[in-house]
């Protein structure tokens, strides 16, 4: 009743550390802030190395006839080692003396004269217990729990390596053990590809008291790629098709989160859809990063004709980049989040009228408007300064845009949202807003407070100084992450940005040819304790220890398991990121 072992395996840490699905992101925790690995094919399953014994041999060494290597069938000039009248390395006199400097060797040829000396040990004796009554048997179900859940591994290897052979050898161990395994090998079900989704599927079908313990089901790792070198050749084998996925959330009725994205776009058909709106209460955190395809529009229009309830249990919601749905499904979707806490309608086509009407019971958090042309900066003003689902409980914040091709935030649109922006704000983005020198004191604030702050353009690098230096005098603020993507730069290792007392300051994001200029005088920069790193499309200097490590890498409660600076996108579920969202969160400009 077991997964088999192809759901699983096992990594080391340094493995773990280095090592993500194929053809994925994920955030590399080393320690240095803003690394990330990425894997573009699919990885050799390692051979065991073997292990050579080098303690003392005890087998006794026999006199053994040599053949002279020059006539190697003679007899006659051939040697005995040791030598039959060889004693030991004691009968060697030495200035007199009789001394040994092998004592190890001689044993081994059993020319010793003396016994050793090595005190003999005696062994605890050992206590044996009924079945069931070992001391880590009897822990409570919430502690073995908690122990077992460190042997995860959370990201899925490269290609079709196992994982998870630690928690399938517990299975084997004992029935408590086996019971708690259980639990966490399917709480969070991660499907890297279709074969293993289609294994997952029939153990579930064959066993339901497993699918009960499903709570997360995370697709974000999923690339057809993997087994398969076209879309026809994956369909043909109907692994993951509409109908198989509306099978599994029909067996998995404690649903909690489901995390898709743009790789299985075309099988969240109506029933998937209405099965994780309707007819799952549990649900709690849906993610349909990246879906734009036709079949996902066409979906989700057949489901709007539907008779929707007047409430959704959904507390966590992402349509993060889902281009081509019509504004009619925010429309539908937003005036019935009750509780939502976590909104990304980054790039959509979300419009002024269904962002008001989100109720005043939700208490959003994390909100992401990216990119929202659909959206006025008069509506934005207004939500933010009035509705009591935001006003007094924001904490992550994204009104970033594009500036070359729109522009949300005028100049008097910044004067007027930056002195109503609550306390609790921690994440701030005005990218590609237009903003003037005069901002820097309405900024000013907020720094004491704000740990991530990205800015517009229109202002200079002697503008931002500003916000730490000013008037031969520097300025206390809680800023670790800095945005000046936006505005040209020429950072050197002079700057002020850079100096030891700009302090906390972690991270500073710079565009591409601020980071070209950065790369050229690296030693320069080194120098002064920062080093300029990229990734994707993005480009940051990083401050750096005396020992080549960051102060601190970027992990914060808000950020739900991520632990880079600048996140692109609003986590719904605590996890590591990897995957396609790694790439949508730290890997794109926007």
């Amino acid at each position: 009743m077991l997964m088999k072992a192809s759901l699983t395996g096992a990594l080391s840490p340094s493995e773990k550390t280095a090592r993500s699905s194929f053809s994925s992101v994920r955030e590399n925790d080393d320690g240095l802030a803003q690394t990330f690995t990425r894997s573009k094919v699919s990885s050799y399953t390692n051979d065991a190395e073997e292990v050579f014994d080098e303690s003392p041999s005890s087998e006794l060494s026999q006199h053994a006839f040599h053949a002279p290597l020059t006539q190697p069938n003679s007899k006659l000039h051939g040697f005995w080692a040791p030598a039959p009248t060889f004693r030991g390395w004691r009968e060697i006199p030495l200035k007199g003396k009789k001394a040994s400097s092998s004592f190890e060797n001689l044993r081994n040829l059993c020319m010793t004269w003396s016994p050793s000396s090595t005190p003999t040990i005696e062994k605890p004796k050992k206590t044996t217990y009924s079945p069931g009554q070992s001391p880590l048997e009897t822990l409570p179900s919430e502690v073995l729990s908690a122990i077992i859940d460190l042997l995860v591994v959370e990201l899925p290897p490269n290609g079709l390596t196992t994982r998870n052979a630690d928690l399938m050898a517990l299975l084997m161990t004992s029935r408590s053990l086996h019971a708690t395994t259980l639990n966490t090998l399917y709480r969070h079900i991660t499907i890297p590809h279709s074969r293993i989704f289609r294994k997952f599927l029939t153990t579930v079908t064959q066993y339901p008291s497993l699918a009960s313990i499903v709570r997360r089901l995370d697709f974000s790792h999923f690339n057809p790629s993997t087994i398969f070198s076209s879309a026809s050749e994956r369909a043909q084998t109907r692994n993951l098709t509409a109908e198989t996925l509306a099978r599994c959330l029909e067996l998995t009725p404690y649903l909690q989160e489901f995390l898709a994205q743009e790789y299985v776009d075309d099988d969240l058909g109506p029933e998937v859809l209405r099965k994780l709106f309707f007819g799952l209460p549990r649900l709690q955190a849906v993610d349909f990063c990246g879906c734009s395809s036709v079949k996902f529009r066409d979906s989700f229009r057949a489901v709007l004709e539907d008779h929707w309830p007047d409430s959704l249990n959904i507390t966590r919601l992402s349509f993060h980049k889902c281009l081509s749905l019509p504004s009619a499904v925010f429309d539908t979707i937003l005036p019935r989040l009750h509780r939502v806490t976590h909104l990304d309608v980054a790039g959509t086509r979300v419009t002024d009228a269904a962002l008001e009407s989100i109720p005043p019971t939700a208490r959003i958090t994390h909100l992401n408007l990216a990119k929202c042309k659909g959206v006025s900066s008069e509506a934005i003003i207004k939500f933010i300064t009035t509705h009591p689902a935001v006003k007094d409980s924001l904490v992550f914040l994204s009104l970033a845009t594009d500036a070359s091709t729109h522009l949300l935030l005028g100049k008097h649109d910044i004067e007027t949202i930056l002195p109503i922006l609550p306390p609790t704000l921690r994440s701030l983005s005005l990218k590609g807003s237009r903003m003037d020198p005069s901002h820097i004191a309405l900024l000013q604030p907020l720094t004491q407070t704000l740990e991530e702050l990205a800015l517009g353009g229109g202002l200079e690098l002697s503008d931002v100084h500003q916000l730490f230096y000013c008037d031969k005098e520097w300025k206390t603020h809680n800023l670790r992450y800095l945005d000046i993507s936006d505005i040209e730069t020429r950072l050197g290792s002079a700057s002020d940005l850079l100096a030891a007392n700009s302090a906390p300051l972690q991270v500073i994001e710079v565009g591409e040819r601020g980071y070209e200029r950065a790369a050229k005088v690296r030693k320069s920069l080194e120098s002064v304790g920062w080093t300029p790193k990229e990734f994707g499309s993005r480009y940051w200097l990083v401050r750096l220890n005396a020992d080549g490590t960051t102060h601190d890498n970027g992990g914060r409660w808000w950020k739900l398991g991520a632990e880079s600076w600048g996140m692109r996108k609003i986590p719904v579920a605590i996890a590591e990121v990897g995957g396609m969202y790694g790439s949508f969160m730290f890997g794109r400009r926007l």
